[in-house]
């Protein structure tokens, strides 16, 4: 299958398409081969996963980030592995936030929770969800589901005693206060996102808003991998796999 065959169908995928930002937020980076028959999909892109693509002969890469500019020379590193390599490279980032398969939602579904609304609005992309259970449950067993899914310990701050109804979450860089308060304002028993700030944490406490914490990378896994299947349903040929990523920031 063609390179640009997948780009095209990707970008059928979005109905955020016509947003001005879309393309800054997604795309291909990297024209390695334009012949695909393997696609590892992953959320970061780094030495590390481009080496896991190699070592698994994947001729495209889909990750949710592209490699980030404030990781002075990494884009730049990256790019020259890839070409190396003949491994052509594609990412989407809000908009996959944003849309109905996404980091969001496909994290929400996992959990077993309902979806009320959008919320966190960044460049016209919604990233993040107000939910709610069938059922309240504790917040130690939100803890132990959340845990079992991304595979890794989470953190967590208990900072009211009643069960949970009503949860707010931003898969990934959610950890600003401003992120929070959102939570907050639409009547949140917990707020769950992927990033570790000590201002959240004390304003969570402040405000009494039980709060967990996943990591950046593991939150948002799932919904890279809901992008990588739909390829793989469109084009049968085409072989899918994850690429392994360590768990950096459980550590």
């Amino acid at each position: 299958m063609r390179l640009s065959e997948i780009e095209e169908f990707i970008l059928s995928l979005f109905d955020t398409k016509d947003n001005d930002c879309f393309h800054e937020e997604s795309g291909i980076t990297v024209r390695g081969t334009e012949e695909i028959k393997k696609i590892g999909y992953c959320t970061n892109l780094t030495l590390d996963t481009i080496e896991e693509a190699r070592k698994n002969k994947v001729d495209l890469m889909i990750t949710h980030h592209d490699a980030w500019d404030f990781i002075y020379g990494l884009k730049d590193a990256c790019r020259e592995k890839l070409l190396e390599n003949n491994i052509s490279h594609y990412f989407n980032h809000l908009p996959l936030d944003d849309c109905d398969f996404g980091t969001n939602n496909s994290l929400v579904e996992k959990l077993g929770l309902q979806i009320i609304e959008k919320t966190h609005l960044e460049d016209g992309f919604h990233c993040g969800r107000i939910t709610e259970t069938n059922v309240e449950i504790t917040f130690e067993d939100l803890v132990q589901k959340l845990e079992t899914l991304l595979e890794e310990p989470v953190k967590a701050w208990k900072f009211k005693d009643e069960t949970i109804k009503r949860i707010g979450l931003v898969c990934g860089g959610g950890g600003f206060t401003t992120d929070l308060r959102v939570a907050a304002e639409k009547n949140c028993d917990v707020y769950i996102t992927g990033e570790k700030v000590l201002y959240t944490i004390e304003y969570a406490k402040f405000i009494g808003m039980n709060l967990i914490i996943g990591s950046h990378t593991f939150t948002e896994i799932f919904g890279i991998e809901s992008l990588a299947k739909k390829v793989k349903e469109k084009y049968n040929d085409i072989e899918i796999i994850r690429l392994m990523e360590e768990h950096l920031e459980a550590q």
